[in-house]
């Protein structure tokens, strides 16, 4: 039997180490998880907003799954395609529910998930967007939780205030939130945080935390690395003892997934889809999205109380083997994509 096949439309940021996103990560294990299933992946990489060429390219009757951040750049080259194939969007985001969204944008995702014969989104939440803000019907969106690999347990260090924040430096993600929260903290002895993460998608947010961190006299403790990838962003999770997730918009955190999978607990923003990536594990602490007062006290809390850090370290490491594989987020996918018609 011939294997099935799927062309697979994203960003050509995909591979780039210096962006490193939680879409473009997806996206990479999608293919592989569906190589893996025994599906011929035709993987192509387009500029977000010229994805015209490529999806005409595309046979009559083809299978074609399309990242959302290219969909909603390219909604005509989606209608297009839709018209003569069958159109599957991965949605990693719904731009409609960030605060600071370009208009074009939010309408263009509004015509490529109409066009579209089937969606795929990260989290229950994600899908509950579009169904609440009439961007598809519900039965035409399938839920792929991403995955989380099976990793050791970090080692951490032994005063458990090693800090550590993964993520673009971009106003969605929060860092901002996190360096004023940290700012009350400052008398508190011995953390750091690492805030990793690309500088290049917002140079202007990330100068302005860093002149936050500056100005807040925490040169020294708040470290801004960059994007880190492979060793380096293993290495700051072997040494991590608790991540920080203060985003505003989420509809997942991958990140918070690889970090329960290696026993580290998380404090993390109430919003979007990250409730979801925390289940069923309880090494969590939520506080209100933007609140630096409600994030300082939560970080105080764990600084403070070494029976606090042991107890979410013990459920942290006791749920390890809970989380979602790729395997099965790539069956998802591969389920969502055999249902189209």
């Amino acid at each position: 039997m011939s294997a099935r096949v799927v062309w697979f439309v994203v960003p050509d940021t995909v591979d780039d180490p210096t962006q490193v996103s939680g879409g473009n990560v997806c996206d990479l294990r999608v293919r592989d998880g569906l190589e893996a299933l025994g599906w011929d992946v035709r993987f192509t990489t387009v500029e977000p907003d010229a994805a015209v060429r490529a999806l005409a390219t595309v046979p009559p009757g083809a299978l074609v799954l399309v990242d959302g951040l290219v969909a909603g750049r390219s909604p005509g080259a989606v209608e297009a395609a839709a018209r003569c194939a069958r159109v599957v969007v991965l949605a990693h985001m719904v731009s409609a529910a960030f605060a600071d969204a370009d208009l074009d944008i939010v309408e263009g995702e509004r015509r490529a998930f109409r066009a579209a014969h089937a969606i795929v989104t990260t989290s229950a939440w994600t899908r509950d967007e579009l169904v609440r803000r009439a961007l598809a019907d519900p039965d035409r969106i399938v839920v792929a939780t991403p995955g989380a690999d099976v990793a050791a347990p970090a080692i951490g260090t032994a005063d458990g205030v090693a800090l550590l924040c993964v993520g673009v430096v971009a106003a969605h993600k929060g860092q901002d939130v996190l360096v004023e929260a940290l700012a009350g903290l400052r008398r508190e002895p011995a953390w750091t945080c690492t805030i990793a993460g690309s500088l290049e998608t917002d140079p202007a947010y990330a100068g302005r935390v860093e002149e936050l961190a500056r100005v807040a006299g925490l040169d020294g403790r708040v470290r801004m690395p960059g994007a880190l990838v492979d060793e380096g962003l293993e290495g700051a999770y072997r040494d991590a003892d608790l991540l920080v997730a203060p985003s505003l918009v989420e509809s997942y955190g991958m990140v918070i997934a690889d970090a329960l999978g290696r026993g580290i607990p998380v404090i993390a923003s109430d919003v979007g889809g990250i409730p979801e990536a925390v289940a069923p594990s309880r090494a969590a602490v939520l506080v209100p999205p933007g609140d630096p007062g409600a994030l300082r006290d939560a970080l105080g809390r764990w600084m403070r109380d070494a029976a606090l850090r042991e107890r979410l370290r013990c459920e942290a490491r006791r749920g390890r083997g809970a989380r979602t594989s790729w395997t099965e987020t790539a069956t998802r996918v591969a389920e969502a994509l055999e249902g189209v018609r």
